[in-house]
């Protein structure tokens, strides 16, 4: 069998359209996941049995299952619970974010462990509310010393998107298929997605441990 790739040219709107549609709903899934993360670390560390307990729970589920299940939970059966009409971008969404959220918490959390009570005790000492504390003390050196492991976070919802298209979601690998299907020529389709894929997601693997090692130096100075 000879390899021809001179066709795709001709289908290079259609895949970066799937790319744009990827970049997208990933974009949305990391930023959600980022604020719904953080306020999970903070339950998980929380003196409260009832939030620490209920946000265990939901991190350890959303950690602990197939993301594809999650996937098509939220595609079929959160409209028929909630009796509404969710689109599939918008059910993408939601079951991303929620699974970014339970594997950042684990990143913050572990980040918040970090920080010394010491300064905490230094912010109650000077009397600044906890909020305050929270958002302009704690926050600001969780993500600092979180970045590496949020990156490669990133890195795997980047990855893990490409399950979206099981649910018909018009991703990169769900334009990919269909012209693959409709072409018969999966071989230089799926090759060329993949280095898509790996175009953008090895930068940023490379970018964790720039950052890893730059943070290194940061600590140990």
């Amino acid at each position: 069998m000879e390899l021809d790739f001179t066709f795709l040219w001709d289908f290079r709107w259609v895949l970066l359209k799937g790319l744009w549609t990827t970049l997208q709903f990933v974009g949305l899934a990391i930023f959600i996941g980022l604020v719904w993360g953080f306020i999970l670390s903070l339950a998980r560390t929380s003196s409260n049995w009832l939030i620490y307990g209920v946000s265990t729970i939901y991190v350890e589920f959303f950690r602990g299952t197939p993301v594809l299940i999650q996937l098509f939970w939220i595609f079929f059966c959160l409209p028929l619970f909630l009796n509404v009409n969710l689109s599939g971008f918008t059910s993408v969404v939601i079951a991303l974010s929620l699974y970014s959220g339970a594997i950042t918490s684990e990143s913050f959390r572990a980040a918040l462990n970090s920080i010394e009570r010491s300064q905490q005790d230094a912010c109650t000492a000077l009397g600044l509310p906890k909020s305050v504390t929270t958002l302009f003390v704690v926050l600001p050196q969780a993500i600092l010393r979180a970045i590496p492991n949020l990156l490669s976070n990133v890195v795997s919802l980047f990855k893990e998107s490409a399950l979206v298209s099981a649910v018909g979601m018009a991703d990169l690998m769900y334009v990919g298929q269909n012209i693959a299907n409709n072409v018969a020529r999966p071989i230089e389709i799926l090759t060329v997605v993949a280095l898509i894929y790996f175009a953008i997601g090895f930068p940023l693997t490379r970018a964790v441990s720039v950052v890893e090692a730059k943070l290194l130096k940061v600590v140990k100075a």
